[in-house]
């Protein structure tokens, strides 16, 4: 498996990780079975990054995480996340940045996940009502106590990544990123690399987007969230549709997957970007890692880049309550 770093700290991850909130929550039914062997599999495959939040399913994401690895700790690159709040029906009460707030997470994280230590630890979104240097400085109590290695945030404006960066280097900063969410592009990669930390890319799919199988809004199961996605809806899944009819004409002439595709114009943007793809099955999980062997030539790359330019995409990323917390 190639590797890729995060930061300057020393983080050396796989060059592909794997995101596990699907397992839990939102796309559809959960398969405890199939995602805990999707794990193993990962681990087998040498794919050691994997990420998780205390919000998704309101924590039963890191139990089950926990109960995947609890024999294989040792090759595991743990990363999870505090600041999105929900009550014990799931219902989404804000963000909390306060200190005693991250540290309590944090232990909560620790005992659910059966671990000694987090590997990456991310603020998931920004507390507008908490100065980030206060949340941060938390944070670096964790890593002097122990229960903590790296440090990352998320959906962090250019602005607050300075900030927090000057209290404690930042190892990871994760936002959504993919051929459909190119908005980093503009001013958020440029200060990751200047700055030197990695770059983590969540759904580099587009929620399944890219993958070509949502052709229809009824191609989602019920309870699956990205019904309610603005890019899911009516005219703007039409338009959003074309850069798909792209990525199946170039993923013909190269004789591979479109999500395969997708994931490789991600991984070629540079060696400080590490994708973490979310599946719960395993063989979308063989598919995706098949990606790293994929090489895209300059022309490749500005043929999708033509085919999906910045701001191109039909909708907003979330519904409106949603988008307040990202970028920020």
């Amino acid at each position: 498996m190639k590797q890729r770093t995060l930061g300057n700290q020393g983080l050396t991850v796989s060059a592909i990780g794997l995101g596990c909130m699907g397992m839990s929550e939102f796309y559809g039914t959960p398969d405890e079975r199939e995602s805990i062997a999707t794990i193993h599999r990962a681990l087998d495959l040498g794919v050691n990054f994997l990420d998780t939040a205390d919000m998704y399913g309101c924590g039963e994401n890191e139990r089950l995480v926990g109960q995947a690895i609890r024999r294989r700790r040792e090759e595991v690159v743990i990363a999870t996340k505090f600041g999105n709040v929900r009550d014990q029906h799931g219902k989404f009460l804000g963000v909390n940045g306060r200190p005693e707030y991250v540290r309590q997470c944090c232990d909560v994280s620790l005992q659910r996940l059966g671990v000694g230590y987090i590997d990456l630890y991310y603020q998931h979104r920004v507390d507008p009502n908490v100065p980030i240097e206060e949340t941060v400085g938390a944070m670096v109590e964790l890593v002097q106590a122990g229960k903590v290695r790296y440090l990352g945030l998320s959906e962090a404006a250019p602005a607050t990544i300075r900030r927090a960066a000057k209290i404690h280097p930042i190892s990871a900063l994760q936002t959504e990123y993919s051929l459909w969410c190119r908005d980093v592009e503009v001013e958020i990669l440029a200060t990751c690399r200047e700055l030197e930390i990695g770059f983590v890319p969540y759904s580099p799919l587009g929620r399944g987007f890219l993958t070509g199988k949502i052709q229809l809004i009824d191609d989602l199961e019920t309870d699956d969230w990205r019904r309610h996605g603005p890019r899911f809806q009516g005219e703007n899944l039409e338009k959003n549709l074309k850069v798909v009819r792209h990525l199946e004409a170039l993923a013909r002439r190269k004789q591979c997957k479109p999500a395969q595709l997708a994931l490789a114009w991600v991984l070629a943007q540079g060696d400080g970007v590490v994708p973490i793809p979310g599946t719960k099955r395993r063989t979308y999980l063989e598919e995706n890692v098949a990606a790293l062997e994929i090489e895209l030539t300059a022309g490749d790359l500005a043929e999708l880049a033509q085919a999906a330019p910045v701001g191109s995409t039909a909708g907003a990323r979330y519904p409106e309550a949603a988008m307040a917390a990202v970028n920020r």
